[in-house]
């Protein structure tokens, strides 16, 4: 695994271990290339946070391509190691807050201290419907700053909603049994 575009592209990636393989699942390099041709020019400056971080991949994929800053939250504590160590490897310290916290908790407490991200990315683990049950969260919690965009990742046969309050579906796409469903948020008509 490793960065595949920015200024720290080809740079490796820790992985997860066999072990944490039953329950960590990152996208795939080929995804998450698609995943960042598409949101292009977005990423620049953005301010990212990357629930259901796992390995980290998806934030650490965004400040290479030019993110201002990363917030990355994951409940697991062998995934926070991992995320540790990639932002160690890859000098990203200065640019990044980790919170081992469940994601729910973190987007309320996120909402009380009034922060606002421009770019959400959420990566759930398939089958549990984590991806409705966050995306109504952050539509009844804002955290994001007007157009900004979120993106989750949910298995093909997961379903989610075109609209969740103020976030409206404005794409998805699919490769292979991974489906990606971009938001924006705000009044558009």
């Amino acid at each position: 695994m490793r960065i595949v575009g920015g200024r720290l592209s080809g740079r490796p990636l820790l992985e997860p271990t066999p072990r944490m393989k039953k329950f960590l699942r990152p996208m795939r390099e080929a995804v998450r290339a698609a995943l960042f041709d598409i949101l292009g020019d977005s990423v620049i400056e953005a301010r990212f946070l990357d629930l259901f971080a796992g390995t980290g991949s998806i934030g650490l994929e965004a400040l290479s391509r030019g993110a201002r800053s990363c917030v990355f939250v994951e409940i697991s504590e062998e995934a926070c190691q991992i995320i540790r160590k990639n932002i160690e490897n890859l000098g990203l310290s200065a640019q990044t807050r980790l919170y081992q916290l469940d994601v729910l908790k973190a987007i309320e407490y996120f909402h009380r201290q009034g922060e606002q991200f421009d770019l959400v990315f959420l990566g759930p683990p398939y089958g549990k419907e984590l991806a409705h049950k966050t995306l109504s969260h952050l539509a009844a919690h804002p955290i994001t700053t007007p157009g900004a965009l979120v993106v989750t990742e949910v298995f093909k046969k997961e379903s989610v909603q075109p609209e969740y309050g103020l976030l409206r579906s404005f794409d998805v796409r699919t490769y292979g049994d991974n489906r990606l469903w971009f938001y924006r948020w705000g009044d558009f008509q």
